[in-house]
């Protein structure tokens, strides 16, 4: 294999299929398996069925989530503070 790039089963054009056409393949499969799960088999093959479901979840953080983000914005904020004492310390021992 040395001097082949790429995969050996991607460059397959003129063999027995391509991966696209097994990706193609595989995707109406679980389509197919997915509308018999819902129920529906007998819609048109041209009929787009758009399912959709909004709820409000909320906004912001959770307690736990705010707790984590202020404590990596202090160590962020540490760090950088701690940094720049570092080049100033280091500039001023030049």
């Amino acid at each position: 294999m040395l001097g082949f790039r790429g995969h050996f089963s991607s460059k397959s054009r003129t063999y027995s299929t391509t991966l696209g056409a097994l990706r193609q393949e595989r995707a109406d499969y679980r389509a197919a398996q997915e509308a018999t799960a819902l129920g529906l088999d007998d819609r048109e093959p041209d009929t787009v069925l758009v399912l959709t479901d909004w709820q409000y979840a909320g906004h912001g953080h959770t307690p736990g989530e705010a707790a984590l983000a202020a404590t990596i914005a202090r160590d962020l904020h540490t760090n950088r503070e701690t940094a720049r004492d570092a080049l100033r310390s280091e500039g001023s021992a030049e």
